[in-house]
């Protein structure tokens, strides 16, 4: 069964939420702290920064990869699968790193699990480029 193309942008939408989510929180705490460049070496901004920039460094390429995977038939189940791996990987990584002291296995598990999504995803792409 293939993808009827309106898979990735239902998650993409969720994702792009939490990193509305993600952003109040920097708002927030650049706020509390009176610091409006930087993070006024306050701990609570640095996490939510840190958060919220790795957020933008892996999320768009992996929607990116889902998206094109989407365009080429991906079955349905697979994107769903990827897609949802992303967005829980997101949720514990903002979790996680936002803890102090942090937990590392939140860190761990979500770097493993967008690496997955971004690996997969490649994969995918490659074959179904080469094969299919």
């Amino acid at each position: 069964m293939t993808a009827s193309l309106h898979i990735v942008p239902i998650y993409a939408a969720a994702l792009a939420l939490l990193f509305i989510y993600l952003s109040i929180r920097v708002v927030r705490q650049r706020r509390l702290h009176r610091v409006a460049i930087g993070d006024g070496h306050k701990a609570p901004l640095k996490r939510a920064i840190a958060v919220h920039n790795n957020f933008a460094q892996y999320v768009p390429f992996c929607l990116l990869m889902l998206g094109m995977m989407e365009i080429n038939h991906a079955p349905s189940y697979l994107l769903h699968t990827l897609c949802t791996v992303l967005l829980v990987a997101r949720c514990l990584h903002a979790y996680g790193v936002s803890q102090e002291p942090e937990p590392f296995r939140f860190r761990r598990t979500s770097v493993l699990m967008t690496f997955g999504v971004l690996g997969l995803a490649a994969l995918y792409l490659l074959y179904s480029a080469w094969f299919v």
